[in-house]
């Protein structure tokens, strides 16, 4: 019987797509919870759905290393690119679940707007990644990621700012300080995957 040591090296960029596609899934879900927030227990649980699918896939690619002899990247950025993403998703789900735990009853404009940003930024990573084999237009895709966070953490200053212009509560301060805090997060996660695409393409050249 003839030993293959090594394994089909194609699964990995596959699972890294599948992670991408679901990734972004979970980004719309976002910005369609807080578009319509009347059905957002119901858009909740799916972006849950998606957490836990997300988990499934890194799973499989932590086993995946612990059983392959060669591998078509550097384990560590094999390992680092699926939990990144994952970071991604955690903290959209974490947002989503923070506006249900917090009994929000409408969601601030800001918010909608950092969701979009994430939105946007998992549409171009889903790209980058469908391309980490063939190396194309890698670069462009990290630095429209790169420019997405700037706008993030412009949005984010601003939000933070304007929760002490008015008259609201220090409860509601501290909600929203969190809620926000978490979009910030998923979208500077969104720039370590982008950054760790970018060191793949400078290793591999």
């Amino acid at each position: 019987m003839r030993l293959n040591l090594v394994p089909r090296e194609r699964e990995y960029f596959r699972l890294f797509s599948e992670m991408a596609g679901n990734l972004q899934r979970a980004g719309e879900l976002l910005v369609e919870l807080m578009d319509n927030y009347g059905d957002g227990k119901t858009r909740s649980r799916a972006i849950l759905e998606h957490e836990h699918v997300g988990d499934k896939i890194v799973h499989d690619i932590v086993k995946r290393l612990n059983r392959t002899f060669v591998t078509p990247l550097d384990r560590e950025d094999i390992y680092n690119l699926a939990a990144t993403m994952d970071d991604v998703l955690d903290n959209i789900e974490a947002t989503a679940d923070c506006l249900m735990l917090y009994r929000v009853t409408e969601v601030r404009p800001p918010a909608r707007d950092l969701a979009v940003v994430i939105a946007k930024a998992t549409v171009v990573l889903r790209q980058a990644i469908d391309n980490l084999e063939s190396r194309k237009n890698l670069r462009e895709d990290c630095v429209e990621v790169n420019r997405l966070e700037n706008d993030g953490d412009r949005l984010f200053r601003d939000a933070t700012a304007e929760l002490f212009d008015g008259d609201m509560t220090c409860a509601d301060i501290i909600k929203w300080k969190d809620i926000y805090g978490l979009l910030e997060s998923a979208i500077d996660k969104c720039e370590d995957v982008a950054n760790i695409v970018e060191s793949i393409v400078l290793k591999n050249t």
